[in-house]
C-alpha cells in the first residue's frame, strides 16, 4: 500500500511538473537568461533580452523539445517491453523514497498492512515455485537435434543450471568420492557401476531415443543393484541411510525414463505397466509426477476410464493442482458433449446438466491456468517445452499443450466447446485479482519466472494483461503536445513568436508585482 500511494504521488509530481515546464515551454531558455541577468539588469531589461529572440529560436525550442520527447518515450517503452515495468516509475519507488524520506514497509504504524503483506509474499513465493517438468524431453536426442536444425537454443542457461541442480541434490550424497559428471566413459565401461553417469551419457549424448533407451538399461542394471546394497544397510546409520535414498531416486528416476522412451518408441501399454509398476513399488515418491506421465500414455491409448480412475486418486483438494489434472478432467467431462454441442442451440435452450459440468470444469482449468487455451486452439505458436516449468504459468502451458494438443484433437467437437466457453472465465474472477474464485489469486511473479525459463525467441504469455504505465501514456501525450507546437512553430513563425513573447511579458510582469509586493509589504 505504501508504494502503491509513493508511486501515485511520483506520478502526481511528475504530471505536475511536467505540465508547468511546458505550459512555458517557450520560455524555458528565457527565464534561465531573466535569472542570471536579474542581479545586474532591471526588470525592463529582460523584456527588451525576449523580444530580440527570432522565431527560430522558438522553432529550434520546440523542436529540441519534442525530440528529448520522444527519446524518453522510446526507451520507456523498450524498458516496459523487456522488464515489464516503467523505469522512471521504479527509480522513482527504489531510488528516490529512500533519499526523500519515504515510509518504511516495516515501520510499527502499519504492523497490520506489514503482516498482511507478508502473508501475501508467502503465498506468493509458494505459487512461484519451479518444479521440474514430468515430461521434459531429452536433451540429447531431442534439444540438440532442434539446434542442429534450426540454430536456435532451446533452453536457457537458467533453466539447465536448475537441471544441474537438480541432479547434484537427487544423484549424490555426501559420501560419494566420485561425482556423475567426472566419470569417464572408460571409468564406465570397466566398472559398468555407476548408474548416473550412464544417466548423464543418456540424457546428453545419446543422439537418438534407442540409444538413450540402451544406455538406461544398462543404468538399471548398476542401479539395482547399488540399491538392494543399501537397502540392507539403511538402518547402520544416516551415512547408510543417505545413500540409501540416493539409490532409490536414481532407481525411480531410470525406470521413469525408461517409461518415457517406450512411449515414445510407440510400445505405450509396455509404458503404462512399467509407470504403474512403478508407482505401486515406490507409492511415496510423488515428486518425479510419474502420474502425470500415466495420464499422457493413458490419453494416448483413448483408455479414458483409467484416466478419470487416475483423476480421483490425485485431483484431490489436498495435493497440489497442475494443468495436466484440470485440464484432463475438463477433456473428460467435454467428451460427454461436445460431439453434439451447438452454441446456437445452446443459447435456444439453455445448458444442459453435462454441458454446465463440462463448461464448468473447462473455467476451472482455464482459472488454474488461463495460458494455455491460446496453445490448444492454435492462436499462439508452440516451441518445446523447458525442463523446468512455473506452475500455473506460461512454461506449464507450452508443456502441456506440446503433449496433450494431440489428444484434445482427437475428441470431437473438445476444441470447439472450448473455444466457445473459455473466456466467460474472465467474468467470474475478480478484479483486480484480490482474490480469485476457485484457486488462489494468480500470482503476480509469473512473468518475471517465464522469462527465465524460456528463449529469449518465444513471446512471453502474461495474465494478467499488463496496462501501459503512466509514464509511457504521459511522456507519449508530451511528445505529441511537443512535436505539434513545434510543427506549429515551424510553419506560422511570427505568430507563435508573438504568442511567446506576450505569455513572456505576462510573466515577467507577474515577476515584478510579486519583487514589488515583498519590497513593500505595506
Amino acid at each position: 500500500m505504501v508504494t502503491k500511494t509513493w508511486t501515485f504521488h511520483c506520478r502526481a509530481g511528475y504530471a505536475k511538473w511536467a505540465s508547468f515546464e511546458h505550459q512555458h515551454f517557450l520560455n524555458v531558455l528565457a527565464f534561465r537568461s531573466e535569472k542570471l541577468l536579474s542581479e545586474k539588469l532591471p526588470p525592463w531589461a529582460n523584456v527588451m533580452f525576449l523580444n530580440t529572440l527570432t522565431p527560430k529560436f522558438y522553432v529550434a525550442l520546440t523542436g529540441t523539445s519534442s525530440l528529448i520527447s520522444g527519446l524518453i518515450l522510446i526507451f520507456e517503452w523498450w524498458y516496459f517491453r523487456k522488464y515489464g515495468t516503467s523505469f522512471i516509475e521504479q527509480v522513482s519507488v527504489s531510488h528516490l523514497r529512500p533519499l526523500l524520506g519515504g515510509v518504511d514497509n516495516s515501520s510499527p504504524t502499519n504492523s497490520n498492512t506489514s503482516n498482511g503483506d507478508a502473508d501475501s509474499n508467502r503465498q506468493s513465493v509458494s505459487e512461484c515455485k519451479v518444479w521440474r517438468n514430468p515430461l521434459n524431453l531429452f536433451r540429447g536426442a531431442e534439444y540438440n537435434r532442434y539446434t542442429w536444425v534450426t540454430g536456435r537454443e532451446p533452453l536457457t542457461y537458467y533453466d539447465m543450471n536448475l537441471s544441474a541442480q537438480d541432479h547434484q541434490t537427487f544423484f549424490t550424497c555426501d559420501s560419494d568420492h566420485l561425482r556423475p559428471a567426472d566419470a569417464s566413459k572408460e571409468h564406465i565401461t570397466q566398472t559398468h557401476t555407476c548408474a548416473t553417469a550412464y544417466i548423464l551419457l543418456a540424457e546428453e549424448e545419446a543422439t537418438t531415443i534407442v540409444e538413450a533407451e540402451k544406455l538406461f538399461k544398462q543404468a538399471v542394471k548398476a542401479g539395482e543393484g547399488c540399491y538392494r546394497r543399501s537397502q540392507q544397510l539403511q538402518h547402520h546409520g544416516a551415512q547408510y541411510e543417505a545413500q540409501h535414498r540416493r539409490d532409490t531416486n536414481v532407481l525411480v528416476y531410470i525406470k521413469r525414463r525408461l517409461a518415457m522412451c517406450s512411449r515414445k518408441l510407440g510400445r505405450t501399454r509396455e509404458a503404462v505397466k512399467m509407470m504403474r509398476d512403478l508407482m505401486k513399488e515406490f507409492p511415496l515418491l510423488s515428486m518425479f509426477n510419474i502420474h502425470e506421465n500415466l495420464l499422457e500414455s493413458l490419453l494416448e491409448l483413448q483408455n479414458y476410464a483409467d484416466v478419470q480412475a487416475v483423476l480421483a486418486k490425485y485431483d484431490d483438494i489436498s495435493l497440489p493442482k497442475s494443468a495436466t489434472i484440470c485440464y484432463t478432467a475438463a477433456l473428460l467431462k467435454a467428451r460427454a458433449v461436445s460431439d453434439k454441442f451447438s452454441p446456437e442451440a445452446a443459447s435456444r435452450r439453455g445448458l444442459s446438466t453435462a454441458e454446465m459440468n463440462a463448461v464448468e470444469a473447462i473455467h476451472r482449468a482455464v482459472e488454474f491456468n488461463p495460458h494455455v487455451p491460446k496453445y490448444l486452439l492454435e492462436m499462439k505458436s508452440l516451441i518445446l517445452p523447458p525442463e523446468h516449468i512455473l506452475k500455473r504459468g506460461d512454461s506449464e502451458a507450452i508443456a502441456y499443450a506440446f503433449f496433450h494438443l494431440q489428444h484434445w484433437k482427437r475428441v470431437e467437437g473438445a476444441l470447439n466447446l472450448l473455444h466457445c466457453t473459455w473466456e466467460g472465465t474472465f467474468r467470474m474472477i475478480p478484479y483486480p485479482l484480490e482474490k480469485g474464485h476457485l484457486f488462489y489469486p494468480y500470482p503476480i511473479c509469473t512473468e518475471t519466472a517465464d522469462r527465465e525459463l524460456l528463449p529469449m525467441f518465444h513471446e512471453v504469455s502474461v495474465y494478467p494483461k499488463k496496462e501501459l504505465p503512466f509514464f509511457i501514456l504521459f511522456t507519449a501525450g508530451l511528445c505529441s503536445f511537443t512535436a505539434m507546437l513545434a510543427l506549429l512553430t515551424h510553419q506560422f513563425p511570427e505568430l507563435m513568436g508573438v504568442f511567446a513573447k506576450a505569455v513572456s511579458f505576462l510573466h515577467c510582469s507577474h515577476t515584478l508585482a510579486s519583487s514589488l509586493c515583498k519590497s513593500n509589504p505595506q
